[in-house]
């Protein structure tokens, strides 16, 4: 088995203010506070969906440290649905229709889960597993991105942030085990990637928008445009994925020929943090 870190299942909560769901970023504003909000609301059905694909497959799995490592990885996506659960209610309160758009994601998911078959799903889960990865790299590599943020918001993310780092392997190695590494695998979890990464931008701008238009924030050109230079310009969140996205291509990739495994230290101190809240 290729994966080198067994991820570690832990319990935090990061109590968020409801108060300042709206603009808890400081450098990039509402408007980038939203765009990371709208990210948000797509993981507690996801992590569902992750868990899932991967339970299906889970008595196939015949290597011990995999096997140890799927426990973990279901425990750690369990916790983050929960915690993103309790963000996106923050923003229902605040006044957004965030419990809408996640009914209309359950929706997309279930038809993939009814009409798909299971190894198509696990693809789907390999490739939004690299996705979410190389983003939590980008924003680890750059600490500043949270300077002045509110701090417990802060912590969510970095916490998420974490552990995809700490499990990114793990889906990866149950397909290699299940699916072997043939032409047909390739082509399979290299498909995925596109289709997934088109799809999952389509829906987080859509929805971004109607987040914005909520507060009539949709016609203001400047605040959109600070928010997409965080995006894409400076420091370029997503353009600095790029290179990373494209690794997945490489016939012979696993997420850990991207080592960054010396984040990891910073877990002991983030519990820390998130305790004296």
């Amino acid at each position: 088995m290729n994966n080198q870190v067994t991820p570690i299942q832990r319990n935090l909560r990061f109590k968020l203010p409801v108060d300042r769901v709206r603009s808890w970023h400081k450098k990039a504003g509402m408007h980038g506070s939203q765009f990371m909000n709208t990210m948000s609301l797509f993981f507690p059905e996801g992590e569902r969906f992750f868990i899932q694909s991967v339970r299906n497959f889970r008595n196939e799995i015949t290597d011990l440290q995999l096997q140890k490592a799927v426990k973990a990885f279901i425990g750690q996506e369990a916790m983050h649905g929960r915690e993103h659960e309790e963000y996106n209610k923050a923003m229902v309160e605040s006044g957004f229709a965030v419990d809408r758009m996640e009914a209309q994601v359950t929706r997309l998911l279930n038809t993939i889960k009814r009409t798909s078959s299971n190894e198509f799903q696990l693809a789907v889960t390999i490739a939004l597993e690299h996705l979410t990865a190389i983003l939590a790299d980008v924003l680890l590599k750059n600490p500043d991105f949270f300077e002045g943020a509110d701090p417990n918001f802060t912590a969510l993310w970095q916490w998420h942030a974490l552990e995809e780092t700490e499990h990114k392997a793990v889906a990866f190695d149950v397909f290699q085990e299940v699916m072997n590494k043939s032409l047909g695998a390739y082509l399979l979890r290299t498909s995925a990637l596109v289709l997934a990464t088109g799809l999952f931008f389509s829906l987080v701008y859509f929805y971004y928008f109607n987040l914005l238009k909520t507060d009539g924030e949709h016609t203001n050109v400047r605040g959109i445009w600070r928010s997409f230079q965080f995006q894409w310009l400076k420091p370029g969140l997503l353009r600095l994925a790029i290179p990373a996205w494209l690794d997945y291509f490489k016939p012979g990739f696993h997420p850990w020929q991207h080592d960054n495994r010396e984040f990891l230290t910073l877990i002991d101190e983030l519990e820390a943090r998130v305790a004296s809240f």
